[in-house]
């Protein structure tokens, strides 16, 4: 497979499209570049929309009641589970809810919420109105939103009420009120309430996402707006370490085939398994390989709001046991941090349900892939 990406790319990557994606329009060319600006174009004059190839085609494929996310949040009671079916009608709502603020194709949107499953309901709702995501990590401070915000000249923001940390209640939604003093271009503000944290609501832009979601007119059909191949699907910014944050855009038809390829061929995705991808979904890690690439196979998903450190260093392994997870997808500097903590950790949990490890975000040191290879592996799963 790699030589024939080699020797023929186009032909490759159209043969991949075709098995992986659900079009709404084929292309009428693959790929278009030019190295010089630089600027490349995959799949010109195709039509897809992400959100139907996460949620709509599961519901016709015999997958319309198979679990889609398993959510753990950080107390030990909080577990919800959506399966496609259900996923799909939320998802159908929220995009009703936005539309009914005025947001549309082009919009952009910016969201900022700790790990619950209304930011994967909010970005699969926005890909569905061919609106444009912006997320911004919740453990930004309000300048950093402020600065994502005023650039992509968001019309909406989605927020929390706080943070749920090692067993704390962080505020959210006081660093969005301070980022939106200076932000004209948002109208609205829909905050997700996770804890009994008192917020200021600003009359006339905010107002609360299951106040929204209640509604009585929301279960009209919201039909996916077919989007081109080489339409913006979402900006994610840089961490503006080396100067101002730089907006990212990924577009629809070439960022889909390849999460999907990708999350199918590195991590040998099968129908039965439970997969875990450990990051937040403020970076690219998250929006590829928790959402779009998993869903959009068809895979059942876990989403974690903790830390895994708390309430002992042996969450990880306690949640692995707990849900059977089969591939687990972490990244070195969680790997170190686990090491510290001893390996005894590690024994308390049967972890025998695991077939493949993955690593992420930087080159792993030996030392912590030994560790992670011999104490999660059992010295036998791959790490990828």
């Amino acid at each position: 497979a790699y030589a024939e990406s080699l020797k023929d790319p186009e032909a490759y990557w159209a043969k991949r499209a075709e098995e992986l994606v659900t079009w709404d329009k084929k292309w009428d060319k693959v790929l278009e570049y030019d190295l010089s600006v630089p600027e490349v174009k995959w799949f010109l004059g195709g039509k897809l929309n992400i959100s139907a190839n996460c949620l709509d085609r599961h519901l016709t494929d015999g997958r319309a009641d198979k679990t889609a996310i398993i959510w753990q949040g950080e107390p030990e009671e909080d577990v919800k589970t959506y399966t496609y079916r259900e996923l799909h009608q939320e998802v159908c709502r929220f995009a009703n809810v936005l539309k009914k603020k005025g947001v549309k194709r082009g919009a952009r949107v910016a969201i900022f919420l700790s790990m619950v499953p209304e930011l994967a309901i909010a970005l699969l709702a926005c890909a569905r109105l061919g609106a444009v995501h912006s997320v911004v990590f919740a453990g930004f401070s309000a300048v950093a939103l402020q600065s994502r915000i005023e650039d992509c000249e968001a019309k909406g923001l989605i927020t929390g009420d706080a943070v749920l940390r090692g067993g704390k209640a962080i505020p959210l939604k006081s660093s969005a009120d301070e980022a939106l003093q200076t932000c004209p271009s948002v109208q609205h503000c829909l905050v997700v309430k996770r804890t009994d944290i008192e917020v200021n609501m600003q009359a006339g832009r905010d107002a609360w996402w299951h106040d929204e979601m209640s509604a009585a007119d929301l279960d009209a059909p919201c039909p996916p707006e077919s989007m081109d191949a080489e339409d913006m699907l979402f900006i994610l910014y840089t961490s503006g370490s080396t100067g101002k944050p730089k907006g990212v855009v990924h577009t629809t038809g070439g960022y889909l085939t390849y999460v999907m390829h990708t999350a199918k061929w590195v991590f040998d995705l099968k129908d039965e398994d439970i997969y875990w991808c450990t990051a937040d979904i403020g970076w690219i890690t998250g929006h590829s390989y928790i959402l779009y690439g998993p869903l959009a196979l068809g895979a059942t998903v876990v989403m974690f709001e903790g830390v895994p450190s708390y309430p002992a260093p042996d969450r990880f392994w306690q949640i692995v046991e707990k849900f059977k997870v089969t591939i687990f997808y972490t990244a070195p500097t969680a790997i170190r941090a686990l090491m510290r903590d001893g390996e005894e950790h590690t024994q308390k949990h049967d972890l025998s349900s695991v077939r493949i490890l993955g690593t992420v975000g930087e080159p792993i040191n030996p030392e912590a892939w030994m560790w992670y290879f011999i104490n999660i592996g059992k010295q036998k799963r791959p790490i990828v």
